[in-house]
C-alpha cells in the first residue's frame, strides 16, 4: 500500500519553471532517496510534499489525505508527517530534556527507547547551544519522532557534519524504519550516501525526474552521463577502443558509448595471446583503500581501481573489462 502519492507536481517561481510535472508513488516502509546536482529542485520538492510550500499544480497525499500547502491553511505541514531541514532550528539556550519533554506524546519507556536510539539520552542535561552540530541533528530528529510521525522527510542531514557524526546519523536513519516503522524520504548533498540505504533512487535534472530504480540498476545502467557522475567515477569509452574491450557484431555507432566503472577495469601484464588492450599508465594515485591507476589506451585514456600498487607509471598493461559489465549509453547529439 503506498503511503506517499505525488501526482503531476510542478512549481513556478519568478516566472521559472523549478518542477516539472513530478509523480511518484513510495509504499509504506519503502527506502526512496531524490538525487540530484544542486539547484536541480530536490529540497523545494521535498517542501512541497511537506507542505510548506504551495505547488502550481498536482497534489501529494499521505495515507490517501490531500496535504495541503501554505495558501491553503494557517498553519503549514501535515499530520503524521515530519520534516527535518538542513538546520536543527532547536530553541536557543534550553536544556535538552526541557526540548523533548514539550515536544513528547510517547509513553516514558518508547521515549527513553527512542533517546538511546537517536544517541541522545547522555545529552539530557546540556544545553541546546552546548551541542555539536552533529548532537543537535540527533536531538532536532528525536524532537520529530517524539510525535510519532508516518513519514519521515529528512533534507540534507549529513550536510556540514564531520565524517563521525555523518557516520553516527546514517545508522540511525538506517535503523529508523526496521525498529519504528517509520517511512523515510532522504534529500542527500552526496548521492553516493543514498546507494547503500535506499531501496529505490529517483534522479532529478533541472527539476524532471530523469531515471527512477534501484540503487544497483542507477549505479551501473544510468541513463545518461550526468546520473553517472552523480554516483561516482566512470570512463566513456569509444570507438575502436570500446570494439577492443567490449566485442560486438553488430553496428556500434557514433552516438553509443561504452560506460565502465574504473572498479570494473581490470589490468593485467602485457598480453601474450591476443587478451586485452594493451595500455601505457600515467600515473598511479593512493586514496586509502585502493589505487587508481590513469591508462593511456589507443584511442582514450581511462581510469582503473586496483587493490594493491601492482603497476608502476610508464608500464605497459593489458587492459579488459569484467565479464557481465558495461553500460552501453547513448551521447547527446553534440558529443556523439
Amino acid at each position: 500500500m503506498e503511503l506517499l502519492t505525488v501526482s503531476g507536481i510542478s512549481l513556478e517561481e519568478h516566472g521559472t519553471t523549478v518542477l516539472h510535472n513530478i509523480s511518484f508513488r513510495q509504499p509504506a516502509r519503502h527506502k526512496l532517496a531524490l538525487a540530484g546536482a544542486s539547484g536541480t529542485g530536490k529540497s523545494t520538492l521535498l517542501q512541497v510534499i511537506a507542505g510548506l510550500i504551495q505547488p502550481s499544480a498536482g497534489e501529494v497525499r499521505v495515507s490517501g489525505d490531500r496535504v495541503r500547502g501554505p495558501a491553503e491553511t494557517l498553519v503549514p505541514g501535515h499530520p503524521g508527517v515530519a520534516y527535518l531541514s538542513q538546520k536543527s532550528d532547536l530553541p536557543h539556550s534550553l536544556r535538552v530534556e526541557q526540548v523533548l519533554r514539550y515536544a513528547n506524546k510517547r509513553p516514558p519507556a518508547e521515549a527513553q527507547a527512542l533517546y538511546e536510539l537517536c544517541r541522545i539520552d547522555h545529552l539530557a542535561e546540556r544545553r541546546t547551544d552546548q551541542l555539536s552540530g552533529g548532537e543537535q541533528q540527533r536531538v532536532a530528529l528525536a524532537r520529530l519522532l517524539l510525535a510519532a510521525p508516518r513519514l519521515l522527510l529528512l533534507d540534507e542531514p549529513f550536510s556540514n557534519l564531520d565524517r563521525v557524526h555523518k557516520r553516527i546519523l546514517q545508522t540511525i536513519i538506517d535503523e529508523l524504519g526496521a525498529r519504528l516503522g517509520i517511512t523515510c524520504l532522504l534529500v542527500s548533498h552526496d548521492a553516493a550516501d543514498t546507494l547503500p540505504w535506499a531501496d529505490e533512487i529517483l534522479v532529478l535534472h533541472r527539476g524532471r525526474v530523469v531515471q527512477q530504480g534501484p540503487p544497483a540498476q542507477i549505479y551501473h545502467q544510468p541513463v545518461d552521463e550526468y546520473t553517472a557522475a552523480l554516483f561516482g567515477d566512470y570512463n566513456l569509452i569509444m570507438g575502436a577502443d570500446r570494439q577492443a574491450l567490449a566485442p560486438s557484431t553488430r553496428r556500434i555507432t557514433a552516438a553509443t558509448a561504452l560506460l565502465v566503472r574504473p572498479e570494473q577495469v581490470r589490468l593485467g601484464p602485457p598480453a601474450t595471446g591476443g587478451d586485452g588492450l594493451a595500455g601505457t599508465v600515467r600515473a598511479v594515485r593512493f586514496y586509502g583503500s585502493y589505487y587508481e591507476l590513469e591508462i593511456e589506451l589507443p584511442a582514450s585514456t581511462i581510469r582503473a581501481r586496483t587493490a594493491a600498487a601492482a603497476f608502476a607509471p610508464g608500464q605497459t598493461v593489458a587492459v579488459s573489462v569484467t565479464p557481465g559489465t558495461g553500460w552501453e549509453m547513448k551521447l547527446p547529439v553534440a558529443q556523439a
